[in-house]
């Protein structure tokens, strides 16, 4: 009995050790950011101001890297193409490339243009607000890592921006026709990513798991995707990622994206046919082929996220920077080095240090993942993205991303239940006649192609047997339910959504009064 009560107080003290050391990290962190930043602005006036700014921007950068980045590896990791160290080195390489290279000079410091700066001509009054906006926004991303919710870093800047906003200057100085599409967003962001996800998953299994030779129409199949996969990710990186480099139109994108794609296609097809050649004819081996593409999509995903949230943790510090050292409000401000480097190590420490948590959520909590599932949710990721800039929808990453772990998720459900009421439909049809019988005809309806299957069935039809009542079939449809996604997890992050921008518009109100009392007061 002592012996067990030793064992659990060490592994108390050693959970509460590394608890101690993820926070001591991140002090330091917020703590180095204050020292430098007071260093270089010593002799700049309301300097304090700007090194307030800069700690609160760091503990942002923390707080997306320990949520956001989760959604690009998550899947990753939970299907198991990458272990969840691979993970994380992978992505902090790849966000902060990102973030550094391409993460762009200049950013709009009212995020999605929510509300109008002309209404707040006080460029003090503009700091207090920007500072409020960033604060708030970090706080309920902190709390919602705490809870395990994937939730989104964009739509927690814009619920802080828009509430600090109002604080200062009223209800009037809010765009509500802009606040109206992103609430939009909270539903169409998760459907189109949860619809392309699940598309591609049904086409995989289609054209390959329902075949009877897995080998031959893999070897047909997987190139193909790839090259998909390609064209997606080009497009992607070339309208996203890289348009602090260079600016170009959809077609253009499309175009060069279609010629990578075409390349990528001829080099893999015979080093999948190579790798396909050693697989036996069955799901397990052919899962393997999408290792590859599954770390790719990983690397990409989270490199374009670099070059694009990082303006979540920097655009209104970068905004408070110009406020304090050029006056005034702007609508846009230079992003110096110094600014874009307290993003991008942020965002990396982050995401060493509290990103397994939501790493685990997003890849196996949600629903069980394979790595063709996976590869759907990372296709769904790229490709929603693209359609949605082209219809001026403003959606999250997050919510595309777990809406397509969704998505894959509830058509295993549907497929699975209807396959299993399928085959007791045949028994049912078959019940006077000999196990053996029917057992052998089972046997023969589950190894063949998809085509095939139907014919059987269109074939069995035609026979006489006992007809199930619609009652019957009802009966069986409710046994053969089988929840392969956890609905308490959809709720919570269903709940967690929903009230993103409120409540860190609130929040932000509050810090707004609370910052403007203490230093008008100071």
């Amino acid at each position: 009995m002592e012996l067990n009560s030793i064992r659990a107080l060490e592994q108390a003290t050693n959970l509460g050790r590394g608890e101690l050391f993820r926070l001591g990290t991140a002090l330091l962190f917020i703590v180095a950011i204050m020292l430098i930043v007071s260093a270089r602005l010593e002799s700049v006036a309301n300097s304090y101001l700007l090194v307030v700014a800069a700690m609160i921007g760091g503990y942002m950068a923390l707080n997306i890297g320990a949520n956001d980045v989760a959604n690009n590896v998550g899947p990753a990791v939970g299907s198991k193409a990458l272990t969840l160290t691979g993970a994380i080195l992978i992505a902090a390489v790849f966000e902060a490339g990102g973030a550094i290279i391409a993460g762009g000079d200049v950013v709009s410091t009212i995020k999605k243009g929510i509300i109008d700066p002309a209404l707040i001509p006080d460029g003090t009054v503009f700091i207090w607000v920007m500072m409020a906006a960033l604060l708030a926004a970090a706080i309920w991303l902190n709390i919602a890592t705490l809870v395990g919710a994937p939730v989104s870093t964009t739509h927690s800047i814009v619920g802080g921006v828009l509430g600090a906003g109002i604080a200062a200057a009223g209800w009037e100085i809010a765009n509500w026709g802009t606040v109206g599409k992103i609430v939009a967003s909270w539903v169409m962001s998760p459907v189109l990513g949860g619809v392309i996800a699940a598309s591609f998953l049904y086409l995989i299994k289609r054209t390959i798991i329902y075949q009877s030779d897995k080998i031959t129409a893999a070897k047909k199949m997987v190139p193909i995707l790839v090259g998909i996969m390609t064209w997606a990710f080009s497009v992607y990186l070339i309208m996203k990622g890289l348009k602090k480099l260079w600016k170009f139109d959809i077609l253009t994108a499309g175009a060069i994206g279609f010629g990578i794609a075409v390349l990528v296609f001829i080099l893999v097809k015979p080093l999948v046919a190579r790798a396909a050649n050693k697989l036996e004819n069955n799901r397990v081996s052919v899962n393997a082929l999408f290792t590859v593409p599954l770390i790719f999509a990983a690397a990409l995903l989270s490199f374009a996220h670099g070059a694009n949230d990082v303006a979540n943790a920097v655009g209104p510090l970068a905004a408070i920077n110009d406020a304090i050292l050029h006056g005034g409000v702007a609508s846009k401000a230079e992003i110096p080095l110094w600014v874009m480097l307290v993003g991008a190590v942020g965002i990396v420490l982050g995401l060493a240090l509290y990103g397994p948590k939501l790493i685990r959520t997003v890849g196996s909590e949600i629903t069980e993942l394979d790595k063709m599932r996976a590869f759907c949710v990372a296709m769904a990721a790229a490709i929603t993205v693209i359609i949605a800039s082209q219809l001026g929808l403003p959606v999250s990453s997050t919510h595309i991303a777990v809406g397509g772990i969704f998505g894959v998720g509830f058509l295993r459900e549907y497929l699975e239940a209807n396959y299993k009421r399928t085959l007791a439909e045949i028994r049912e049809h078959h019940a006077t006649d000999a196990p053996e019988v029917v057992d052998a005809f089972l046997i023969a309806f589950d190894e063949t192609d998809v085509r095939t299957k139907g014919l059987m069935l269109a074939e069995l039809k035609k026979k006489r047997g006992p007809n199930l009542i619609k009652a019957d079939r009802k009966e069986l449809k409710n046994i053969y339910r089988e929840e392969l996604v956890k609905r308490s997890v959809l709720l919570k992050i269903a709940a967690a959504w929903v009230i993103t921008v409120p409540l860190a518009g609130v929040l932000a109100a509050l810090l707004f009064f609370t910052i403007r009392g203490m230093l008008l007061q100071g």
